[in-house]
């Protein structure tokens, strides 16, 4: 099975750039960069949604995406935090009976 293709943010930019500036179509654009048509389509919705953002790169998260990463850690924190009194109650009140 064949490893999924990786662009850089520069090539994905410059075929987004390719479909709008210049007015190829991306039935075109998607033949002459060996990229699949709907490839091509979504990485201009991306651009056009978030142009700062769009295209952050392997291992780089938007900023809304940090922040909801951040919260599920401050969640599960909190909840282990919670959880400890039950589980000490629930020891020492074993060692009773």
């Amino acid at each position: 099975m064949g490893r999924r293709r990786a662009f850089a943010r520069e090539f994905k930019l410059e075929a987004v750039r390719l479909i709008r500036d210049r007015g190829v179509t991306a039935a075109q654009a998607a033949r002459d960069l060996g990229v699949h048509e709907n490839v091509l389509r979504k990485w201009v919705r991306d651009f056009e949604a978030e142009p700062n953002q769009a295209f952050p790169g392997q291992g780089q998260m938007r900023p809304e995406q940090l922040e909801i990463e951040w919260l599920r850690g401050e969640v599960t924190k909190l909840k282990a935090e919670r959880d400890i009194p039950k589980k000490a109650a629930a020891y020492f009140a074993k060692d009773q009976i």
